[in-house]
């Protein structure tokens, strides 16, 4: 599979999560690691370089913003942990500065103007509004990871508490990448049937799925420091629809701009390909979570005015 990836964060582990799984999906044919620490990414690239005997896949090189000219897909990891006793707010503040600051430096090289914007920082549906609302990236090209990672939670979690291949659960998280996701549960199914033909298929396990999807993030905080492979995972998965042009639809994050929707970037269903998100799609929903999905697209509003009226 073609084609050149970027990936700013690449010397921590969120970056360096998603080069691993880039090298055993074999995706991509080049991935560069930019980190503001560059021994880190330079490391990160050395040990991938020295694994590459075993799994094939892309070959990695580290440097500066100036290596990211070229790019086909630029990933974006970097970002802030909050500093005991700061709000969320102050946090997201700190952060969005950040990413500014990134974006700002890859535009000022001479970057692919088919390059799609993989967002991967949180609060990542805030960035990926910004990045396409204010800091100038195409917004057809502008992608926040969303809620795929929480999907690929919520079946693996579901996966074992029902003893079935979470691989063949179809289940999907939409809205925020946060407090307000909406487990999209009427429509769960495995392998194309209804998931309570299941014979141990209870409510009570989904809704464990669905309580232990809501806590996953800060219990891998809490245990490990943060979340890496999984988060790498899903990143591959985005990166590989796009740069195989597959028209996959996956939950991802994007800004719409009609609709009940309207001034806001949140997950839905999404089309993708080799020029960014296509179109977005519709999937039935009880009315309980068409509520809580407005719910979460008004979360996230808040979020982006609290945001710049501290700007």
């Amino acid at each position: 599979m073609k084609g050149k990836i970027s990936i700013i964060g690449g010397g921590g582990r969120v970056g360096s999560s998603a080069a691993y799984a880039l090298q055993l999906g074999r995706i991509g044919d080049e991935v560069v690691l930019v980190d503001l620490d560059a021994d880190a990414a330079q490391g990160e690239a050395l040990d991938l370089t020295h694994g590459r005997a075993a799994s094939g896949g892309p070959r990695f090189t580290s440097g500066d913003y100036n290596a990211v000219a070229g790019s086909d897909v630029v990933v974006v990891t970097a970002g802030l942990r909050r500093r005991p006793e700061e709000s969320r707010l102050k946090l997201i503040e700190r952060n969005a500065a950040l990413f500014g600051e990134i974006l700002r430096s890859v535009q000022g090289v001479e970057l692919a103007p088919e390059a799609i914007l993989l967002v991967v920082t949180n609060p990542v549906d805030v960035l990926t509004y910004l990045a396409a609302m204010d800091l100038g990236w195409p917004r057809k090209q502008t992608i926040g990871l969303g809620t795929m990672l929480d999907s690929l939670r919520f079946r693996s979690l579901l996966g074992e508490r029902l003893g079935v291949d979470p691989s063949q659960i179809e289940g999907i998280i939409l809205g925020e990448h946060g407090d307000s996701m909406v487990p999209v549960v009427s429509q769960l199914r495995y392998d194309g049937k209804p998931i309570s033909e299941l014979p141990d298929y209870s409510d009570g396990a989904v809704q464990e799925a669905v309580q232990a999807t809501l806590t996953a993030g800060a219990q891998c905080l809490r245990l490990k420091g943060g979340a890496g492979y999984a988060v790498g995972a899903a990143v591959r998965d985005v990166v590989a629809a796009i740069l195989g042009d597959s028209d996959a639809v996956l939950p991802v994050s994007t800004v719409d701009d009609s609709g009940e929707f309207q001034g806001v970037a949140l997950s839905r269903p999404t089309r993708l390909g080799r020029s960014g998100w296509r179109e977005r799609l519709s999937i039935p929903l009880s009315e309980e979570e068409h509520r809580a999905l407005l719910r979460s697209a008004e979360v996230l509003r808040e979020t982006i005015a609290g945001l710049r009226a501290g700007a």
